[in-house]
């Protein structure tokens, strides 16, 4: 079952609930912000269904509520940040801004994070350069619940890539996308469902696919995209490697198993090769390739045809990437929010925990 809340009346209490754990009013909105903005656009499972894991992991103290986010070093195109083990949701917003100055001077902007926690989507980071004309770019490692293809061993992370690209009229193209065949947070909300997961999502402990939701927990994996080496999960693989190398060993950030967890309940992993979690982001100026109302124009034709194409049989229509998305955020916003019970549960326990209210 579930209840449907109000955006608005959402944003107020998660609001209420970063500032109870000792952030800024201007972080606290803002991490509310980019924290729901998961749910608007329909990612239920990195929204607020996410509160109460930020929470404890601030009461075990990987959580620091009054960051110094800092520039550790940088060039003319290039930076890496340091988050202070602050929350991921004000560290990554910090750094994009970071890419996108530096992108409006040198034509592009890159930048590797180290020493941050859990970031929400990377789609909505790479949405914040659309607004300067510029193509925007976001990744961040996670924690190991990955198997390579072939092992059994948990190694990466679901390791997310977002590329938001600016259109004319049309919306723009916003890929938003885990490297795994589905994210952690899928079959946790399989897992308050009560349902199965379909093949290709996870393997138990000896490496036989399963469709049990709960096989993480009985030390098994998450699968890279594609499930198995027949249908390319070695490309999935890479893909999160790519993510890991950039995000963490770019930033001097934990990587591979060493990555640390997002359940406060695990202990760190013993022997770190670097400081928390890392994230990567880059800004590209349109303009810096041809002129931007010339590219967009051009966007704008490629949209239109890819929507155009002809629909497969049993499907009405070809989407863009972003579409779904845009959709849902556009509805959620008038009718409201749907939180699964045992979600409302968790807040309910937050608003007592804090006293305030829900």
């Amino acid at each position: 079952m579930e209840q449907v809340f109000p955006y608005e009346h959402l944003h107020a209490f998660t609001r209420d609930v970063f500032i109870k754990m000792g952030c800024s009013p201007d972080q606290a909105e803002l991490a509310t912000t980019v924290l729901l903005s998961a749910d608007l656009r329909g990612i239920d499972s990195h929204g607020v269904a996410r509160l109460s894991g930020y929470v404890r992991l601030w009461e075990a103290g990987r959580i620091n509520a009054t960051p110094d986010i800092r520039i550790v070093h940088e060039t003319p195109s290039t930076a890496v940040v340091d988050g202070d083990s602050g929350l991921g949701l004000v560290v990554a917003p910090f750094a994009m801004e970071v890419a996108i100055r530096k992108a409006q001077i040198a034509g592009t902007g890159w930048v590797s994070v180290r020493n941050s926690n859990h970031f929400g989507i990377a789609g909505k980071h790479a949405m914040m350069a659309l607004q300067h004309d510029m193509i925007g770019m976001a990744m961040t490692n996670a924690s190991p619940l990955v198997a390579p293809t072939f092992a059994t061993e948990r190694m990466l992370g679901t390791n997310p890539i977002a590329v938001a690209i600016p259109a004319k009229e049309q919306p723009p193209f916003v890929a938003d996308f885990a490297t795994t065949t589905a994210a952690n947070g899928k079959l946790e909300i399989l897992q308050r469902k009560e349902q199965e997961a379909p093949l290709g999502w996870i393997q138990d402990k000896d490496g036989v696919p399963s469709t049990n939701p709960n096989e993480l927990k009985q030390g098994g994996a998450l699968l890279p995209l594609g499930g198995d080496r027949e249908h390319g999960s070695h490309k999935g693989y890479c893909l999160g490697a790519i993510v890991d190398i950039f995000s963490a060993v770019l930033s001097g950030a934990n990587y591979g198993p060493w990555a640390p967890p997002f359940v406060s309940f695990l202990p760190l992993p013993p022997d770190p090769v670097g400081k928390g979690l890392g994230h990567f982001f880059g800004a590209m100026r349109t303009d810096a390739f041809r002129p931007a109302d010339e590219f967009k124009a051009n966007m704008d034709t490629w949209i239109a045809r890819f929507r155009n194409a002809t629909p497969a049989a049993g499907h009405d229509k070809v989407l863009i990437p972003g579409d779904p998305e845009r959709e849902m955020e556009a509805e959620r916003r008038t009718a409201g929010i749907p939180i699964l019970d045992p979600v409302v549960r968790d807040l309910e326990g937050l608003a007592m925990k804090f006293k305030i209210d829900f």
